[in-house]
Order: structure tokens, then sequence, then C-alpha cells
């Protein structure tokens, strides 16, 4: 698994965006992954990759495409992902 470099097909990459306080344990805004098949796998990949993420991503909704995804769901390649914080609601 890896980010975005010489010789990756950009159709087959991820686009990963942050929200509001995950942004900020990650340090980045967005990024583009390859070899993401799965939201398991996207979690294992940032809890190494990006340490900071350790502690929000167990409270996080994780969107793949704009529908909130769990563990073994499917993350095509193209596909946009969103990972949010928790939000206090009324």
């Amino acid at each position: 698994m890896h980010t975005s470099g010489p010789g990756t097909d950009p159709a087959e990459m991820v686009t990963v965006r942050y929200w509001a306080g995950v942004r900020a344990a990650a340090g980045v805004a967005e990024e583009r992954l390859a070899g993401v098949s799965t939201v398991d796998d996207l979690v294992a990949h940032l809890s190494t990759a990006r340490p900071g993420l350790l502690a929000v991503l167990p409270v996080c909704s994780v969107l793949v495409g704009g529908r909130a995804s769990t563990g073994a769901d499917q993350i095509a390649p193209g596909a946009v992902v969103e990972v949010l914080p928790p939000f206090a609601g009324g």
C-alpha cells in the first residue's frame, strides 16, 4: 500500500479525505492511496502510516462513496473515502 507516485495509475487510487478533528490528527486534509480494498485495510494502513489517528479512528465514521461503511465493506479503485469524527447532536 502506498501513496501516489510515479508508475501509479490514478484510476487505481482511493482518495481519502479527513474532516474536522480527524484532519488535525492526520496532519493532512486529503491523500491518495493504492492497495486499499476494504475499510479494515484502510484502517490498518492509517493506524501505521498516521500514528496521530490511533486515538480517533475507533470513534470515527467512514463513508465510502457517501455511504457509511465498516470492516469488510469493499472500497473500489477510484472511490472517495471520508473519515469523519463523531458529531454531537440533539
